[in-house]
C-alpha cells in the first residue's frame, strides 16, 4: 500500500533543498590563477640531483646539492649552496635572474662562484607558490630540484 506524501512535506523539502544549494559555492570550472615574476618571492631550501657531464675532472659525475634560495619577486635571485660533484665537496654562492610564465611555469639564469658556471632551468611553481621543482636545459648537465619555501607566515 503507497501512502501519499503531504503537499507540506513536498514544500519542506523543497525550501531546504533551495536552502542547500543557495549556501553552497557554485562549481569553478576554472580555478587557474595567473601567475607573474611576483608570484615567487621568499626563500626557499631546495635539494638537486643529477650527473654533471661537462665539467672537467674531478667534478665530472654524480653530484647532489643543498641550498637556500631567495627570489625577491622582481626577477633576481641568490644563493648559497654545498655540493658534492663526483664527492669533491664545493661550497658556492649563486647569482641570477628568473622570469615566470601566466602558467606558472618560467626559466632562470644562474651564475655559480667560484665554479664560474652558468647553469639555465626550467622551472613550475606547484602548491601555491610553496614549491618550485625545476631542471637545467643546458648542455651537459642532468639535474633535478625541488624547491620549498622555508617560512609561509615569516621565522618563528
Amino acid at each position: 500500500m503507497r501512502r501519499a506524501v503531504a503537499p507540506m512535506t513536498l514544500a519542506i523539502a523543497a525550501f531546504v533543498t533551495a536552502f542547500v544549494l543557495g549556501i553552497v559555492p557554485p562549481a569553478q570550472a576554472d580555478d587557474h590563477k595567473d601567475c607573474s615574476t611576483a608570484s615567487l618571492k621568499g626563500s626557499f631550501g631546495f635539494t638537486s640531483t643529477g650527473t654533471l657531464l661537462a665539467l672537467p675532472p674531478p667534478l665530472a659525475g654524480p653530484f647532489g646539492e643543498i641550498g637556500r634560495q631567495t627570489f625577491d619577486g622582481q626577477g633576481n635571485t641568490d644563493a648559497t649552496a654545498t655540493l658534492s660533484a663526483n664527492g669533491n665537496i664545493n661550497r658556492v654562492t649563486i647569482q641570477g635572474t628568473y622570469v615566470v610564465n601566466p602558467d606558472c611555469t618560467g626559466s632562470m639564469t644562474l651564475f655559480i662562484s667560484p665554479l664560474g658556471i652558468t647553469a639555465h632551468l626550467d622551472f613550475v611553481i606547484d602548491d601555491d607558490g610553496a614549491e618550485v621543482r625545476a631542471i637545467a636545459t643546458g648542455p651537459g648537465t642532468i639535474e633535478t630540484r625541488v624547491y620549498h619555501k622555508q617560512f609561509q607566515h615569516g621565522p618563528k
